[in-house]
């Protein structure tokens, strides 16, 4: 029995028929595999917002939306009544004339400049000499450094007690020890002389620790090598301090500074404590100003005090955009 030959008519047309198969499977992959990254990128952009959500909300919820309630505030003419049912009217930029023809603006604001401009000079100065000298390898080296650090785990109504305390006119360590030096009684809290004096002690004393652990950090991050080839060159202290140092520690000081500005702008607890802004407004200063405005008396002026927040928030604002322009002229070439 002879095989029957196989032709290449009968040939071509299940290889024709497979091909057309094959094609129309390819041609179904090509859809479900873009089907499939859409899905993955859809997954991962459902992730990364998952993320960030809570980041979202926290922003939202704490300073979105309390900054709109200020400013609304301070456009509005709010009353005690008004604010509870909501209806104050608009008086737009008045609540502002208002506060800046008040008599207090002028020494809340001078206050407010030479409380910060002088407690950032010395915790600035001060916290970077501790950090230089931490950062010499010498015995009790840590220990004294974590005890530089109690001021600022203190808690500041405990901080600024402990101040009210010892600078009592009557019973207070500090003018017993001038007494016993043969000196006067000085009325550290209820002179207009001392007053401002009185807080921008406490304030610097808190805040030196911050500033000593910022750049002692700053300064570990600087190579060794150049104090070595400094040496090798028969630098003085003096000269490494200033030429390699201070420029190399620029950044760190940069943000230090900021954090220092921005925090003391809106000190409070300090203050109020101490001296409650007087005697005679004495060291009163704008933060204590929109307390007084919005919570001091009988009758709250609460668009007037929203206004004065604003006015130190806008003053931080500054400060930020002076950093973020001096950090730009430094990255630049």
């Amino acid at each position: 029995m002879s095989a029957t030959p196989v032709t290449r008519e009968k040939v071509t047309p299940s290889l024709a028929a497979r091909g057309i198969a094959g094609g129309a499977a390819s041609a179904d992959a090509v859809p479900s595999g873009r089907r499939v990254r859409a899905r993955q990128r859809r997954r991962a952009q459902l992730t990364a917002w998952a993320f960030i959500a809570p980041v979202v909300i926290y922003l939202v919820v704490f300073y979105a939306y309390p900054l709109y309630r200020n400013l609304d505030l301070s456009f509005r003419d709010y009353t005690l009544r008004s604010f509870i049912d909501g209806t104050a009217d608009f008086v737009w930029f008045d609540n502002y004339a208002k506060v800046l023809s008040n008599s207090t603006f002028a020494p809340a604001l001078l206050n407010t400049a030479v409380f910060t401009g002088v407690s950032i000079i010395f915790q600035f100065s001060i916290g970077l000499a501790l950090a230089v000298f931490f950062f010499r390898n010498f015995p009790l080296a840590t220990t004294l450094r974590a005890l530089f650090l109690v001021p600022w785990l203190l808690p500041l109504l405990v901080s600024a007690s402990i101040w009210a305390w010892m600078l009592n006119s009557e019973s207070g360590i500090v003018n017993a020890l001038i007494q016993a030096l043969g000196g006067p009684q000085i009325n550290w809290l209820t002179s207009p002389e001392w007053a401002l004096v009185s807080v921008l002690i406490a304030n610097i004393w808190i805040g030196i620790p911050f500033n000593l652990v910022i750049l002692y950090s700053g300064l570990q991050g600087i190579p060794s090598d150049v104090y070595e080839a400094a040496s090798l060159d028969g630098a003085s202290g003096w000269q490494t301090f200033w030429r390699i140092t201070v420029p190399l520690l620029r950044p760190v000081s940069a943000i230090t500074i900021l954090l220092g500005l921005v925090y003391t702008l809106k000190v409070f607890d300090i203050i109020w404590i101490m001296t409650r802004g007087g005697p005679v407004n004495a060291s009163t200063t704008l933060s204590i100003w929109s307390y007084r405005l919005g919570f001091g008396g009988q009758s709250p002026d609460l668009s007037p005090a929203a206004a004065v927040g604003n006015l130190l928030i806008i003053l931080a604002f500054i400060f930020g955009l002076i950093y973020i322009r001096a950090q730009r002229r430094l990255a630049t070439p």
